[in-house]
């Protein structure tokens, strides 16, 4: 990594997007945070530093085992995660992402936040590893649907078509990632970038640092914006130690210039 003071890292950011023809951008929850949402850990994370009224941790009550065996519990967590990202929006950082598209060639988000906000801003390329809260489907039939969210669902909600129980389109804890995404994922980090960057995520999750540290390897630059240090930072080629909306912003601005 290159130390760059807050004067030069846009300059040197730019250069290389003008020397890019394909760009892959990593987010994280620290994208969302600009928009108001917690940076939780797992799916649902409104329970940092606190325990459940259960007591029983919420990695535990956020998993496919328990809304198999207690959906009741599963759902009455997730109608709280829902909640809190239900007056959020897009904010100006994944309106950078989404406009960028229709500037390059060929231009790809793999984000880890399951809000949906790239969608809405406009990005079209989005790889949502871990899913979408708004996407609803049926754990017995083929029914699905989107939804804008949650209000009106019992505990648990049921389908309308079988009577079965209805979950979220979403990684839990224990599950595996989706075939889709995870297939797109590997179809597009096959094709490589030109340009990396890794936005508000601590980069704990192998297939979240992989293309950082494949970038590193193949010698193609990188670049990190977040406020800490994470599992990646020593391996990118800029480290811009700012929020995620901001450094977005200064970047875009400097850009079209």
């Amino acid at each position: 990594m290159h130390p760059l003071s807050p004067a030069t890292w846009v300059d040197r950011v730019v250069d290389l997007l003008r020397e890019s023809r394909s760009i892959l951008f990593i987010t994280g929850a620290g994208l969302s945070a600009d928009s108001g949402l917690p940076t939780y850990r797992g799916v649902g994370g409104l329970y940092e530093n606190r325990d459940t009224e259960e007591n029983i941790p919420i990695e535990v009550l956020l998993s496919g085992a328990a809304l198999e065996s207690r959906p009741d519990l599963t759902w009455k967590y997730l109608l709280q995660i829902e909640e809190a990202c239900r007056n959020a929006k897009p904010n100006s950082g994944h309106e950078v992402i989404a406009a960028m598209e229709s500037r390059f060639d060929r231009v790809w988000v793999l984000t880890q936040n399951v809000d949906g906000f790239h969608g809405r801003a406009g990005s079209r390329n989005v790889i949502d590893i871990h899913g979408d809260l708004h996407r609803i489907r049926c754990m017995r039939c083929s029914h699905a649907r989107v939804v804008d969210d949650y209000r009106g669902f019992s505990l648990p909600p049921k389908c309308p078509e079988c009577r079965g129980v209805l979950r979220p389109d979403v990684v839990l804890f224990g599950e595996r990632l989706p075939a889709q995404q995870l297939s797109t994922y590997k179809e597009e980090m096959a094709r490589g970038f030109d340009l990396v960057f890794s936005i508000g995520t601590t980069s704990v999750f192998p297939y979240i640092s992989a293309p950082v540290l494949d970038a590193y390897h193949f010698r193609k630059p990188s670049i990190e914006i977040n406020p800490g240090e994470t599992d990646v930072s020593e391996f990118v080629t800029v480290k811009v130690p700012l929020s995620a909306a901001l450094a977005l912003d200064m970047l875009w601005n400097a850009y079209n210039g």
